[in-house]
């Protein structure tokens, strides 16, 4: 059978049909698997217990065994030194990053190599008080698993695995195809270590094409293929006026206490529909689906009453203008608070950054906009900057066309290309790397999916989908010539 023969044969209704009976036969281990993952609170923040996620590490490396695709010797978990710091734990004194976990099967007789990306760190879980189920017990409530990572990103990484499965259930040792199976363990704490982790994995992690499963989906029933994302700058923002604090009312009125210059700083950030208002950010220009402003508000949970914010078409406010956001404040809680003057506030603000503007013009010029605008000469400082780029998709090449049809023959419905209004900077990190690799961005989320929120959860619909989309992929790739 020749190369192109045989890709034609991914195609052929018995094979599917084999495909996707292994799938929905390994549903429910597939769900076990991931509600164990869940139990495991890998939160990767430094605040929080690494040994949490090294644990974390370690199932994942187990599940890749478990798929047959790796040899034993061929999955590793591995760290790397946090980016600007050349050295190592072991050598001086460096920091490493939290581990990640490598697997890595070469190509044979001519085929391609995908590597899959996905991440086993979570976000914190938050307020427990506004968890409906305990946010690392997995909680099965009608089609949805409850659990802080069901879906970001555990549900990626059990994509990932399933659909090795499948696949070695149906090539064997006969796959020719090769495989880097990438499961990143800091992605939610910034990827401090991605970079150099690239420069010392590249000959392992070099691919044809790069899945990343890490992003979202139109709805329940229809897919994604997401072709932008923005970019996104951080930084930690405070004002001092004052010394020491005062009595209020012995000096209120007459020196200004730092929430007044704070409040109308950050008010400046934006005009009066709410669009902002920071000269040097730019808008990215493209034609976007018809999205009402009545459907974001059920989406997006706005109360009664409260109007939405921007210009333009919803969608374009969403994926292809820049926002900004207050995310956080250092100020006395209500119940602490006195009758006396602050002299210095913190707030923390993030910037997403249309795609196509770097991230470091954005970052300077809404540093510019914060020092021509601070009030009543109060003293400002910037720090903890941390910024990544947007990206925007060839969707022109192969890949994109081949994860079409699988998604069509997977989910039934046609994809869509949409944008994200979300980050993922590491995305643009890997295509300056792998300059030739394809990169496509797909996803186990939808708008019910409430990632970093209280009651995240996965719907198991979609989780098998999205399965039975990559398992095909992966037979196609596996075919190709």
């Amino acid at each position: 059978m020749t190369d192109t023969d045989q890709h034609a044969a991914a195609t052929d209704p018995a094979l599917l049909d084999a495909l996707r009976e292994h799938v929905q036969g390994s549903l429910p281990t597939t769900i076990a698997d991931l509600s164990a993952l869940v139990r495991l609170p890998s939160v990767s923040w430094s605040a929080f217990d690494p040994a949490n996620v090294r644990a974390s590490a370690e199932a994942v490396a187990d599940l890749a065994r478990s798929t047959g695709v790796f040899a034993d010797d061929a999955v590793r978990i591995v760290r790397s030194a946090v980016e600007g710091d050349t050295t190592t734990v072991e050598a001086a004194g460096g920091e490493l990053g939290q581990p990640a976990v490598l697997a890595v099967r070469p190509a044979r007789n001519g085929k391609p190599t995908v590597m899959l990306y996905a991440h086993h760190d979570v976000q914190p879980q938050g307020d427990d008080a506004l968890w409906e189920t305990p946010p690392f017990e997995p909680t099965l409530r009608g089609d949805r698993l409850y659990g802080r990572g069901a879906s970001d990103d555990k549900a990626g990484v059990m994509t990932h695995i399933a659909s090795l499965r499948a696949l070695h259930a149906r090539f064997g040792d006969d796959l020719d195809l090769g495989v880097v199976l990438f499961i990143e363990g800091e992605e939610e704490f910034g990827s401090r270590s991605f970079r150099t982790f690239l420069r010392e994995q590249q000959e392992h992690l070099a691919a044809d094409v790069i899945v990343v499963a890490d992003s979202d989906n139109w709805s329940t029933e229809v897919p994604s293929i997401t072709v932008s994302l923005r970019g996104n700058v951080t930084f930690k923002l405070t004002l001092t006026t004052l010394e020491h604090a005062s009595h209020s009312g012995m000096f209120g009125g007459a020196a200004p206490d730092a929430m007044i210059p704070m409040v109308r700083l950050l008010a400046s950030l934006h005009d009066d529909d709410g669009a902002v208002a920071v000269e040097g950010l730019t808008a990215y220009e493209a034609d976007v689906p018809t999205r009402t402003e009545d459907e974001l508000a059920a989406d997006a949970a706005l109360l009664p009453g409260v109007r939405p914010v921007g210009r333009g078409e919803v969608l374009s406010r969403m994926w292809f203008q820049p926002s900004i956001t207050v995310t956080g404040m250092d100020v006395p809680s209500v119940a602490n608070a006195s009758n006396t003057l602050l002299p210095t506030v913190s707030a923390r603000v993030s910037v997403r950054v249309a795609p196509g503007q770097a991230a470091t013009d954005a970052y300077a010029a809404v540093e510019r906009h914060l020092r021509a605008h601070v009030p009543f000469g109060a003293r400002l400082e910037i720090t903890e900057p941390d910024a990544g780029d947007g990206f925007l998709v060839d969707t022109a090449g192969w890949a994109v066309q081949e994860a079409r049809v699988a998604m069509r023959e997977g989910w039934g419905n046609e994809a869509v290309e949409q944008g994200i209004g979300g980050s993922i900077p590491f995305v643009s990190d890997l295509a300056a790397q792998f300059p030739d690799a394809q990169i496509l961005v797909t996803g186990v989320e939808d708008p019910d999916t409430r990632a970093h929120s209280p009651n995240e959860s996965q719907h198991l619909g979609v989780l098998h989908r999205a399965i039975a989309s990559e398992t095909i992929l992966l037979a196609r790739l596996a075919t190709r010539g």
